[in-house]
């Protein structure tokens, strides 16, 4: 069994390997031209998938890598991205392990390792909505909003990702190439089973970050109110001494205390008297 790895798409290994096996043209195109989704397609002679491997850049984004398999008879061909260490690592893991294994077994590995591989980003992304969670009932600002919106985009590629690969995985436990024994069914099944369960989590965590969504915006709303309803208190509990200043202030003869000289003594005692009766009213009412 021979194993081609190939580490540049660009490589001119890859046109020699593609007359040598008879791949089709397309599928080289595939791997020349990245970004393909995740996907499977059969042929005579050999079997070419496409996976995605995930990886968490330094400022928190998702960044995709094709990983291209060739299964045949008595070969496999592996093309991945120049720049993905996690493909170059699970590939030499692989390879170690590898030693008299049909390619079927080692087409089995690498996919089971990618399916993997998922795992750690939905933990990252578990713990990144505990933060959020925490967040919106403190103290919300809008960095959290931002952050919130972030994670979602991040979810739905991730999302996009699973879709497609248990799709690979469909078609694979379904398939009955002869370029897969029969043996590797119920391997092959265990790897669609990982990626529908990835999905769900996927799929709850996409559900817990709507609800810290909600959360946000209610609490914005109930802080709004909050304000909203202090400011109207203290302009309510300034209505008397307004009214009683706003009468005195007019130029009307015989008001009461108008030639007193504790006449500003008298209205400002009258003014308070006011506020704390209506204070005890509205205290009373419950509005604070």
């Amino acid at each position: 069994m021979d194993w081609h790895e190939i580490r540049d798409p660009q490589d001119p290994e890859l046109d020699r390997l593609a007359e040598r096996y008879r791949l089709h043209p397309l599928h080289i195109e595939d791997c020349r031209h990245r970004c393909q989704s995740a996907k499977v397609e059969e042929n005579r002679t050999y079997v070419f998938a496409v996976l995605k491997i995930v990886t968490i850049e330094k400022d928190g984004a998702l960044r995709e890598s094709d990983l291209d398999i060739f299964l045949g008879r008595d070969f496999v061909i592996t093309v991945e991205d120049k720049n993905c260490p996690p493909a170059r690592q699970l590939l030499e893991q692989v390879r170690s392990a590898a030693a008299g294994q049909r390619a079927d077994q080692i087409f089995y590995r690498i996919a089971d390792g990618v399916v993997d591989s998922y795992l750690p980003l939905l933990d990252h992304f578990s713990d990144i909505i505990d933060e959020l969670e925490d967040q919106v009932l403190g103290r919300p600002t809008p960095d959290t909003l931002q952050h919130i919106f972030e994670t979602k985009r991040s979810l739905i590629l991730l999302r996009r990702v699973l879709v497609n690969t248990r799709d690979v995985a469909g078609h694979l436990q379904r398939s009955e190439s002869e370029l897969i024994h029969r043996e590797m069914w119920p391997f092959l099944r265990d790897i669609y089973d990982h990626v529908a369960r990835n999905l769900d989590l996927v799929e709850t965590q996409r559900d817990l970050l709507t609800g810290a969504l909600d959360i946000y915006l209610s609490s914005v709303a109930n802080r709004t109110n909050q304000v909203m309803k202090v400011l109207t208190v203290l302009g309510t509990i300034a209505l008397p001494a307004l009214v009683i200043s706003g009468i005195y202030g007019m130029n009307l003869k015989g008001l009461p205390w108008t030639d007193s000289p504790h006449g500003g003594v008298i209205l400002g005692g009258v003014m308070a008297a006011t506020t704390v009766v209506l204070l005890v009213i509205l205290r009373m009412m419950r509005w604070f």
